[in-house]
């Protein structure tokens, strides 16, 4: 974490009646959205190994019979959605660890209120305070 945002921890937004926010609190969430970008990459490099290999076995594959195929490739689509879920989540996570570098984090980005001190510890990825979070998914 930078030198301004050590300092500035207690600028980030709470709601009212939340205390502020203090370097240890920040610092662990922000050293767990680091270890966790880490997995997820390392997750992911996997994978996509994984899928390059099993897209290569393809040619081995040509005297399967008509299930053999359909679980294969089953497989393949199961692998390459988990990916893509690893990828969107690595994003969100990069997003929040950038917006605590940004001195942004716990603002929400819909209505530029504090998302809440609470929310943020329980899904440090959060963008949208819980009114906007609602919001949105009911439309």
């Amino acid at each position: 974490m930078t030198a301004a945002a050590q300092s500035d921890a207690a600028s980030f937004p709470v709601r009212k009646g939340e205390r502020r926010w203090t370097t240890a609190e920040i610092t662990k969430i922000r050293t767990q959205l680091a270890g966790e970008a880490a997995e997820l990459r390392d997750e992911i490099e996997r994978a996509e190994s994984d899928i390059a290999d099993r897209l290569g076995d393809s040619v081995s594959d040509a005297g399967d019979d008509q299930a053999d195929v359909g679980a294969k490739t089953y497989e393949r689509e199961h692998e390459l959605s988990l990916t893509y879920n690893a990828r969107d989540l690595l994003v969100q996570t990069e997003r929040a660890l950038a917006r605590i570098e940004s001195g942004t984090y716990g603002v929400c980005e819909s209505c530029g209120e504090p998302i809440g001190k609470a929310r943020l510890q329980a899904f440090p990825r959060a963008t949208l305070c819980v009114r906007c979070k609602q919001r949105e998914e009911r439309h």
